[in-house]
C-alpha cells in the first residue's frame, strides 16, 4: 500500500542549480552541497590543517667524520693511560733500591775455568751499587772479550738485581816462547798467560821464533800451518806429533821441528808441505844416519829423493876446516865430495 505522503518529484525539480558557495565553502542548496569543495580555495581555507615542517638537526661535522673523531679520542685515551703506567714503572724501576747490584754476590759467572773470577769481576767493578738497568751490557761484553782467555761472552740481566755472565774460553794448542817467557797460544795466534798451577795439565810442543812485537795478523797464518802440521803427523793414528819438542814457524816455507829422544835432539827441516811423508823418512833412517854421521844435529828433508845431514853446521865450519873434512856419502871417482857440513845421504825411498 503506497504511502500517502509520498510526493513525486519531476525531472525539473531534481535539476541542481549551481550557486556560489557560501563563505563556509559549502553550497546552500542541493543534496550534494556538503560534499562539494572548491579545490582552488582549499589552500586559503582557515579550517584546513596546514602542512607542518619537521626541523632536521644538523651538526658541524658529517656523521662519518664524527665517528672517526670518537675513535681517535678513544685511542688517545688508551695511549695516555699506557704512557702513564710506563712512566710510573720506569720511575720505580730506575729509582728503587730493589734493582741495585749490591755486590759481587749478585754476579754469576759461568764457563770460566782458566780465567779467574777476579778477572771477570774486575770488569764490573764500577757497576756495584748501580741500578741494573744502567749497566751497559754491550760495553761489558766487549771488555770481557778483551781478556785473552775469553773468546766470547754474553751478559744478561736477571731481575730484580742480578747479572748472569757466560764465557767461552779459548782452547790452547801449543806453548809459545816469547822473550824467554813460556805462555799458551790458540789456533788463531792469541797468546794466553799460563793459569796458576795448571801447567801440568797441558802437553804441547813449544812454538819458537816468535816475538812480542808480532801482530796477530802474522801469528794467525803461522798457526794455520802449525795446525796442518799436527794434523798430518797424527793422521792414520801415527801420533808423531808427540815426538816434537818445539816447532819453529818463523819461515813459512821451511817449518822446522825439533825431535827429541834418548839419544839427543835433532832439528828436522820439513818444508811447507808433505809433512807426514817427510817425517816418516826421518823415522825410517834416523838410526842409520846417527851411525854414519856423529853427532846428528839436523836433517833437511825438503828435497825429493835426498836429504842433507847437518845443514845447520855450515855457518859454524871455518873454510880451512871445511877443506879438511870432505867426506862423501855418495863418492864419485875423480871428484871431491861435499864438505862434511853438507853431507848428503841418499834417501832409500
Amino acid at each position: 500500500m503506497a504511502r500517502k505522503n509520498a510526493s513525486t518529484l519531476s525531472d525539473d525539480e531534481l535539476e541542481v542549480t549551481p550557486e556560489a558557495p557560501s563563505s563556509g565553502g559549502r553550497f546552500e542548496d542541493g543534496p550534494l552541497d556538503g560534499r562539494l569543495f572548491d579545490l582552488d580555495d582549499e589552500a586559503e581555507s582557515p579550517f584546513l590543517r596546514g602542512q607542518k615542517r619537521v626541523p632536521v638537526k644538523r651538526t658541524a661535522l658529517p656523521r662519518k667524520a664524527l665517528d672517526r673523531v670518537k675513535i681517535l679520542l678513544l685511542v688517545l685515551l688508551i695511549g695516555g693511560a699506557v704512557a702513564l703506567v710506563a712512566i710510573t714503572f720506569y720511575r720505580y724501576a730506575t729509582q728503587s733500591w730493589r734493582f741495585q747490584v749490591d755486590s759481587s754476590d749478585n754476579i754469576q759467572v759461568l764457563g770460566a775455568h782458566n780465567v779467574s773470577r777476579a778477572q771477570v769481576l774486575d770488569v764490573f767493578s764500577s757497576d756495584f751499587d748501580r741500578n741494573i738497568f744502567f749497566v751497559p751490557l754491550e760495553d761489558r761484553k766487549k771488555q770481557l772479550q778483551e781478556i785473552p782467555w775469553i773468546e766470547s761472552a754474553t751478559v744478561m740481566r736477571l731481575f730484580p738485581n742480578r747479572l748472569n755472565i757466560a764465557v767461552t774460553e779459548r782452547i790452547p794448542v801449543a806453548f809459545v816462547e816469547i822473550n824467554s817467557h813460556i805462555a799458551l797460544i790458540d789456533a788463531h795466534g792469541v797468546v794466553m798467560e799460563m793459569p796458576p798451577g795448571q801447567q801440568a795439565n797441558f802437553s804441547f810442543p813449544v812454538i819458537v821464533g816468535t816475538t812480542d812485537t808480532e801482530p796477530l795478523s802474522t801469528r794467525g797464518p803461522r798457526m794455520k800451518i802449525y795446525e796442518r802440521l799436527m794434523h798430518e803427523l797424527d793422521s792414520g793414528g801415527t801420533q808423531y806429533s808427540r815426538d816434537l819438542s818445539d816447532v819453529d814457524l818463523s819461515d813459512p816455507d821451511d817449518v822446522k821441528a825439533t825431535v827429541a829422544d834418548s839419544q839427543g835432539a835433532v832439528l828436522v827441516h820439513l818444508g811447507s808441505s808433505n809433512f807426514l811423508e817427510r817425517f816418516q823418512t826421518y823415522v825410517s833412517h834416523v838410526q842409520e844416519w846417527r851411525t854414519q854421521f856423529h853427532p846428528l844435529k839436523s836433517v833437511d828433508l825438503r828435497y825429493q829423493h835426498q836429504v842433507i845431514v847437518n845443514p845447520d853446521e855450515m855457518s859454524e865450519v871455518a873454510p880451512s876446516a871445511e877443506k879438511n873434512s870432505e867426506v862423501s856419502a855418495e863418492p864419485s871417482a875423480g871428484k871431491k865430495s861435499k864438505p862434511a857440513a853438507r853431507r848428503k845421504a841418499k834417501s832409500q825411498n
